[in-house]
């Protein structure tokens, strides 16, 4: 049995390991793909503290590493669910269980999740997340400063990135697929009264234009007129939503109406003795660095619990 079950190898999962484990707790970590979430498609990092750049993957390498230093134990399986019961006379004994079969023991368990971006469908898009395709104008909007590029969405977050993006690119191209952009008014004002954005709605992105340099823009069909055109960019940023995956725990912690854990800073459920931490819980600002905090936070919280008990 373990002290503290970790669900989720990103940065938030990783910090929350780390803490709990210098505190002295064993740990198990279970994540699903592959070690570093979101930020491995990043090919660099350069807004963490104290680093001056690396790559994602380097970063995830980096605390993989520390983490197992530490004497963290790892698994890669999917975990479907979570419930508790009485184990050798220990109440509330956290039982995770995963589609490979297996179920683990914990004392407690932190939810770090995280979330995967909504993607276009196109083909070839995958490949080239990292290599003309970003999800964070924060994260890699210096990259193409100077340079023009396409944003993907018509609401809040797709407003908010091409705004942020206005500062830095020559030109900003905002394609909606609805007849309307769906953000709020005075970040439609902000972002239209700027001379080099350009915005256009009932426009579905349908492909991608490669060059010998990689990615080298979209094409376009206008949902109205039938019209098919091509817009040569240097990156297309897509902001048509995130998805969490929390759907499993909905049973030991509330769900917000976008599938968010209803929780806030303090990393708390309704459950005792499980947290939650990183991207997949409610919260405005989704960095590496909120990230971390949360993992912090929740493995302190659960090391908190455990002394407690």
């Amino acid at each position: 049995m373990y002290d503290v079950i970790v669900v989720g190898g990103g940065p938030a999962g990783m910090t929350a390991a780390l803490y709990a484990l210098r505190n002295g707790k064993s740990v198990l970590v279970i994540e699903k793909n592959g070690f570093g979430g979101q930020i491995t498609h990043s090919p660099k990092v350069e807004n963490y503290p104290g680093t001056l750049q690396m790559s994602g993957n380097e970063f995830a390498e980096r605390m993989l590493d520390q983490i197992l230093a530490q004497g963290a134990d790892i698994t890669i399986e999917t975990v479907t669910g979570l419930d508790m019961q009485t184990v050798d006379g220990i109440p509330e004994v956290k039982l995770v269980h995963t589609e490979e079969g297996e179920t683990y023991q914990g004392r407690t368990v932190i939810l770090a999740t995280g979330v995967k971006h909504r993607m276009l469908g196109l083909p070839g898009e995958a490949d080239m997340v990292g290599e003309g395709i970003s999800f964070c104008a924060v994260c890699d909007g210096d990259f193409y400063s100077g340079q023009k590029v396409c944003v993907a969405g018509g609401g809040n977050s797709a407003l908010q990135e091409a705004i942020l993006l206005a500062e830095k690119c020559s030109e900003v191209i905002l394609l909606q697929d609805m007849p309307f952009f769906t953000g709020e008014q005075k970040l439609q004002e902000t972002l239209f009264a700027k001379p080099h954005v350009r915005a256009f709605v009932n426009q579905k992105i349908t492909g991608l234009l490669t060059g010998p340099d990689g990615f080298a823009g979209v094409t376009t069909l206008d949902k109205v007129t039938g019209e098919e055109r091509q817009i040569p960019c240097d990156g297309l940023f897509v902001a048509i939503g995130l998805i969490p995956e929390n759907e499993p725990f909905k049973d030991v912690a509330d769900l917000n109406a976008y599938g968010y854990f209803d929780a806030d800073e303090e990393c708390l459920t309704r459950t005792p003795g499980v947290f939650v931490a990183g991207d997949c819980r409610s919260k405005k600002v989704r960095q590496i660095t909120t990230a971390a905090s949360d993992g912090a936070t929740a493995a302190l919280a659960a090391c908190w619990y455990l002394n407690r008990q």
